[in-house]
């Protein structure tokens, strides 16, 4: 099967590091569906079908089961299958210390972060196993790994989707079905663009590069991972740290 007979779902589709995957995979001739919940994923659309690509987006929030029962099924009408779901969905916390936190703000990030990830593969990976080969990445992040100070909801739902990956991909080892997942550090996105120089400095002093990565970067190790060129691993996660991560 050629990638351009293959079908992939990218969350979080809009821009950073959704549009930079939603480029690099049009690019390998996937054929795709983009959800976010902002409309300037249809600028997005508009940007890829401009340059020849299949590109197809709708609005989703990725906490409502329903929403992405439906969009799951909307998907499927349009394009007959699915063979990959990259889960890149997600919002910061609150930058502030774990007695700071408000709860409101708690059970959001966790809902977007970890839960939206959930229901996105419950909806997707039914039909990926009736393919008998599909591919899942999911977009979790080093704070997951290492823990983030002033970062407890966002480091604990990373760390909910490490983990999360780790048991769907032991699930699926044997249905012809990849899950791996990878951490990113500091990424260049619109996310931090609104963050001052005095405090991204530290976050920068810690990664060994002495730079952020490019979504673009993070990009190619996606489109690697739903390829048919990786074959052998599976519940993984894999680093984008600029030597940052340590295990």
């Amino acid at each position: 099967m050629s990638a351009d007979d293959r079908v992939a779902i990218v969350t979080g589709g809009a821009r950073g590091i959704g549009a930079s995957t939603a480029e690099r995979l049009a690019s390998d001739g996937y054929t795709l569906s983009l959800w976010d919940i902002d409309d300037t994923v249809f600028e997005q659309v508009d940007h890829l079908q401009q340059a020849g690509h299949e590109v197809a987006g709708q609005l989703v929030d990725v906490t409502d089961p329903d929403a992405v029962e439906t969009a799951t099924a909307a998907c499927l009408d349009r394009y007959g299958r699915l063979d990959a779901l990259v889960n890149n969905a997600g919002i910061p916390g609150e930058g502030v210390p774990l007695w700071e936190q408000s709860v409101e703000r708690w059970r959001h990030v966790i809902d977007v972060d970890l839960t939206g990830v959930f229901l996105c593969c419950r909806a997707v990976v039914p039909h990926l196993r009736t393919n008998g080969w599909g591919r899942v990445v999911n977009v979790a992040s080093i704070a997951g790994k290492e823990g983030n100070a002033n970062g407890s909801a966002y480091s604990a739902a990373k760390g909910g989707v490490i983990a999360l990956t780790k048991s769907l991909g032991k699930e699926l080892a044997s249905d012809g079905i990849l899950v791996n997942c990878v951490t990113p550090t500091l990424i260049d996105t619109p996310l931090v663009a609104d963050i001052d120089d005095a405090t991204l400095a530290p976050v920068i002093d810690r990664i060994p590069m002495g730079r952020a990565g490019q979504p673009h970067e993070v990009a190619e190790l996606i489109a690697w991972l739903c390829s048919p060129a990786c074959s052998y691993s599976t519940g993984a996660v894999f680093d984008l740290s600029g030597g940052r991560a340590t295990f």
